[in-house]
């Protein structure tokens, strides 16, 4: 029994094949054009009030969308729902539990991922957007239900226009699968 659960971990398939120099390029370009674009937005415009447009969830979410295009993972239902039905969940979470932040944490994360499950919207960047909401200290929470729209929905619409433009020069590419 102990045997059979361990061996479960060996994995079943091979690792994907490397991707060409010109995937890899074209990955670059979108991650760099739509981070850019969101920090430009959060240092040209926001600085100098209590909002903001950079959050860490972004990062991932520029690795699906650029990098990972055919992932469902990666379609603009995901990236938009993921993120916003995360944001409320951590938003409420923290709101509810604010003396107890770790379980604020745990119960932000977990239940935005059986929502983005149930309404099929899983994003996992959508997990540290619910967590950020939580733990960012009053530069965020101080928004309140703000954050789902700016810095979490705007931002997310920031990075698939981006999305929508880079990934469709490449004639090899395209973006996206699936919308809804």
């Amino acid at each position: 029994m102990i045997g059979t659960y361990f061996r479960k971990m060996a994995g079943t398939t091979q690792s994907p094949p490397r991707v060409g120099l010109a995937e890899i390029l074209w990955s670059w370009l979108g991650g760099f054009l739509g981070i850019a674009a969101v920090a430009y937005i959060n240092y040209g415009f926001l600085d100098r009030t209590d909002l903001v447009m950079v959050i860490g969830s972004f990062g991932a979410s520029a690795v699906l969308i650029y990098g990972a295009i055919k992932s469902p993972l990666a379609q603009p239902r995901n990236l938009l729902g993921g993120h916003l039905i995360s944001a409320l969940i951590g938003v409420t979470a923290f709101k509810l539990l604010e003396p107890h932040l770790w379980l604020a944490a745990g119960l932000a994360v977990a239940t935005s991922i059986a929502v983005m499950h149930a309404t099929k919207t899983l994003h996992p960047p959508g997990g540290a957007t619910a967590l950020i909401a939580v733990i960012s200290g009053p530069k965020v929470t101080n928004l309140g239900y703000l954050y789902a729209l700016v810095p979490v929905a705007a931002g997310a619409l920031v990075m698939l226009a981006v999305a929508l433009l880079v990934n469709n020069l490449a004639p090899q590419r395209r973006y996206p699968e699936f919308w809804w």
